[in-house]
């Protein structure tokens, strides 16, 4: 009995110390993949033409635009597949 209460304990102290670790900080959502001023105009025709709905929902949701290019990217241009390419999308 006195086993199990102590492996009980350990245990508790183990998953207590597990959960207090901290993890690194993460990018604001505004500077995620966005491009810059030459990428996004590659792309800009293909986001007003296939991601219509996604820009009339949020217009800033960068994943959910970048999702959008991804499921239509047998339609969108060669250079903004190549901007989705050097990101490793």
């Amino acid at each position: 009995m006195i086993r199990i209460s102590m492996v009980l304990i350990a245990f508790v102290l183990v998953a207590a110390a597990a959960g207090a670790q901290t993890f690194p900080p993460q990018p604001p959502p505004s500077s995620m993949g966005q491009g810059n001023d030459k990428e996004r105009a590659a792309c800009h025709p293909d986001v007003t033409r296939f991601c219509q709905a996604q820009l009339k929902i949020n217009p800033d949701d960068t994943l959910g635009i970048l999702g959008c290019l991804q499921a239509n990217r047998p339609k969108i241009s060669r250079a903004c597949q190549q901007v989705l390419a050097s990101h490793g999308q």
